[in-house]
């Protein structure tokens, strides 16, 4: 029985850590997941950064394709076409808003 007796004191002391080692997981959860939370609901400033230059590419290209359809509606309107040149007017307006909108 005296074999056991040395098990039997440490025991407690072992399982002490344990203890200690859950309740620190516990306790530090509720942290982990509001930090987690409050990093997946902020941007960070190179995030930022990527999101405007995504932005003002798809911007630029817009306007690219816009300034194509002017060009032709504009041939057109040279042609004699009156529908071409209100089509024309039209996209200028849809680029002026565009560049206000991006610049």
């Amino acid at each position: 029985m005296k074999p056991f007796l040395p098990l039997v004191l440490l025991a407690p002391l072992a399982l002490t850590g344990c203890i200690a080692s859950a309740v620190g997981t516990v306790v530090t959860a509720p942290v982990k997941i509001v930090a987690k939370g409050v990093d997946l609901a902020t941007t960070s400033q190179s995030e930022a950064d990527e999101n405007r230059g995504r932005a003002m590419r798809k911007a630029e290209e817009r306007l690219g394709k816009l300034q194509r359809q002017r060009d032709k509606a504009l041939r057109k309107c040279d042609d004699g076409n009156d529908e071409a040149c209100a089509e024309a007017r039209d996209i200028q307006e849809e680029i002026d808003d565009l560049r206000d909108r991006v610049m």
